[in-house]
């Protein structure tokens, strides 16, 4: 471990040639081991008549095929692993937004490089053995909980694994156990901030100093909200659960960027449609490929995240690869009645909307001939209403606005605040499956 605020320089301020060299030599270990041992890609190679030896550079990861998000489905629960069930000895799954969940499997080597590459998120942001990390990620089968959990115990923090749910009991640990570092959602942070304030509890009472937050997508706006209104410094993180969890990518006191895991993750920015493989720069959806996985290695995953990338090096000292924040997401989309519906579209229209916040959720039946979609949105934790006249007129000014954006209807719902559970990442989507 490094002094300061890099955790392993070795990895962190690799020169790029020496990464490079090092990324061939682990992918070629990864395409034979996912050949050997993934009926997956095994077939996949078979099929297009590849081999593993095909792999002579960095660039020949292109000639292999992409794998989908639906692959993983298919494979449910297991087929995806590289080792026998007797090794795996921790197994996740993505929250996901839509369909069959994906499960993940870590062998006890993978737990170790995971909690490795969170304790590097974590020292990038300044969280040092001295703080008392609060968690309010899920620790279920979410991936966030566990993964900050045990990357902060490795480097020494005090932690406080108090999961998601009553938000006056998150302000009252805040409080009383001195909490120096949260972590979480952004979305949710906030939520916790305004029942601060309804608590008559002052930020400046609080030992708050830093904030990491993922999950979800957010932007500066929200960033400065979340700042102003508790006091910390707010750092973004990213992880997907397929590949690992969080520890994927990671901004430092910088904030110029998220740091690329490169020793453990291969990356590619292609374009969406086409599949294109873009120079550094170009904004497009993210590509993985895992380097050291041994339960479920994954090769050239397609994340539907749009972000671009800069291999300058860092003022911070670090040489990997930044990505940009995460612009969308392109798997958050419903077709409904052939209309493409982005989640970010919802969110543009509430922006204008007074009385409401931005918690919403996107409920699409197909259980009828007709498919019903509605918006479940929450009233502002500072908004009162007058009468639930003015409820109705408000729902009916959004689902016209709706309409006039996207061509056609959706009822919306107006929610008590906090009713929504969006505390374990970007759930914006609940879709019912058509009755069999």
């Amino acid at each position: 471990m490094a002094d300061g605020l890099i955790w392993d320089e070795r990895y962190e301020c690799i020169h790029r040639a020496e990464l490079q060299q090092l990324q061939l030599e682990r992918l070629q270990a990864t395409v034979n081991r996912a050949a050997r041992n993934v009926a997956f890609y095994a077939k996949q190679f078979e099929e297009r008549a590849i081999y593993p030896e095909d792999i002579q550079s960095l660039e020949d990861i292109q000639r292999l095929p992409f794998t989908e998000k639906q692959d993983l489905r298919d494979s449910y629960p297991y087929g995806m692993f590289a080792v026998p069930l007797r090794e795996v000895v921790r197994l996740h799954q993505s929250s996901g937004t839509t369909g069959r969940p994906t499960v993940v499997g870590y062998t006890a080597n993978d737990l170790r490089h995971w909690t490795d590459l969170v304790a590097r998120n974590l020292t990038a942001g300044g969280v040092t053995k001295d703080d008392v990390v609060q968690i309010f990620f899920g620790y279920g089968v979410f991936t966030g909980g566990f993964g900050f959990h045990h990357g902060a115990e490795a480097i020494g923090a005090s932690v406080i694994p108090v999961s998601h749910g009553d938000t006056r009991r998150q302000v009252e640990v805040m409080r009383d156990y001195r909490t120096t570092v949260i972590i979480g959602t952004p979305y949710y942070a906030l939520r916790i901030a305004a029942t601060a304030e309804e608590m008559d509890v002052d930020p400046h009472s609080l030992s708050l100093r830093i904030g990491l937050f993922g999950a979800e997508v957010w932007d500066e706006s929200v960033r400065q909200q979340i700042e102003d209104k508790l006091l910390i410094k707010a750092f973004d993180v990213y992880g997907l659960s397929e590949i690992g969890g969080p520890g994927v990518s990671y901004e430092c006191e910088a904030r110029a960027g998220l740091h690329i895991a490169e020793d453990q993750y291969l990356v590619e920015v292609i374009d969406p449609d086409s599949g294109n493989v873009l120079p550094p720069g170009e904004e497009g959806e993210l590509v993985f490929t895992t380097l050291n996985k041994e339960a479920m290695p994954l090769l050239r995953y397609r994340s539907g995240d749009i972000s671009r990338l800069n291999l300058e090096p860092c003022p911070c000292g670090r040489t990997l690869a930044r990505m940009s924040r995460i612009t969308q997401h392109t798997d958050d989309r419903l077709i409904v009645r052939g209309t493409n519906i982005f989640p970010d579209q919802v969110q543009q229209v509430l922006a204008e909307i007074p009385g409401i916040s931005d918690q919403f959720q996107l409920v699409l039946d197909r259980s009828s001939a007709v498919e019903h979609l509605e918006a479940h949105v929450e009233v502002a934790a500072d908004s009162t209403p007058d009468s639930m006249g003015d409820l109705i007129t408000t729902e009916q000014h959004i689902e016209e606005r709706l309409q006039d954006l996207l061509g056609m209807t959706v009822a919306v719902k107006l929610v008590q605040p906090g009713s929504l559970d969006l505390s374990e990442g970007p759930t914006r989507i609940i879709e019912a499956a058509p009755e069999r």
